[in-house]
């Protein structure tokens, strides 16, 4: 099994089911939790995701790169990208509506889809594990059963995400299996370090 991480989608989904209020997951534990709850040979891990610029958000900068470099040094591949910032309208609470400033992961998503489809075709593993619910995957999914026809092979592509009765999605990505991870398992993995500025 090879894991694939969406860090945003990830972070996303457990702070809507669990409430926590910044990306506190070890990514290489939480694979190797699940890859042997299914009896899954863990081979590596991938890890993807936007960084800020130090200019513009200083103290996410420093989590990111901190972040980055301890999960590198357990052996956890890891992809990102800086993010770009563009205006967006939001509405508020009380109806008006206000113009913030929104960073954006700009081929992130493009590199993680790559890099899940070139697994399958080169034949390095044949369970693609991908923590994330971002349903643009599933034309990945499409394409990973393409190719286990083609080889005729077995490939299973997995969604792993964070649910409980907090959570308004509770869909894994369609056409692949889906394994909703609960708090005990989420808690049991947690990053104990805490990368966040003191100030």
């Amino acid at each position: 099994m090879i894991a694939f991480v969406d860090g945003q989608n990830l972070f996303r989904a457990a702070k809507q089911a669990f409430g926590y209020t910044y990306p506190n997951y070890d990514v290489a534990a939480l694979a190797a939790a699940v890859a042997t709850d299914h009896g899954w040979d863990l081979v590596g891990t991938r890890f993807y995701t936007g960084v800020p610029d130090a200019l513009d958000d200083a103290a996410w900068n420093h989590f990111w790169t901190s972040k980055l470099l301890q999960m590198s040094r357990q052996g956890v591949n890891t992809f990102s990208r800086s993010l770009r910032y563009r205006n967006k309208l939001v509405r508020l609470r009380d109806g008006t509506e206000q113009t913030v400033l929104v960073g954006q992961e700009k081929g992130v998503d493009v590199r993680l889809a790559l890099d899940i489809v070139a697994a399958a075709y080169q034949g390095e593993t044949d369970v693609l594990l991908v923590f994330s619910q971002d349903q643009d995957l599933s034309e990945v999914a499409t394409e990973i059963r393409q190719i286990a026809k083609k080889q005729n092979g077995w490939i299973k592509m997995a969604s792993a995400f964070p649910v409980s009765a907090a959570s308004t999605n509770r869909r894994g990505i369609n056409g692949t299996d889906w394994i909703r991870i609960d708090r005990a398992l989420y808690d049991s993995c947690l990053d104990r370090r805490d990368y966040r500025l003191k100030g």
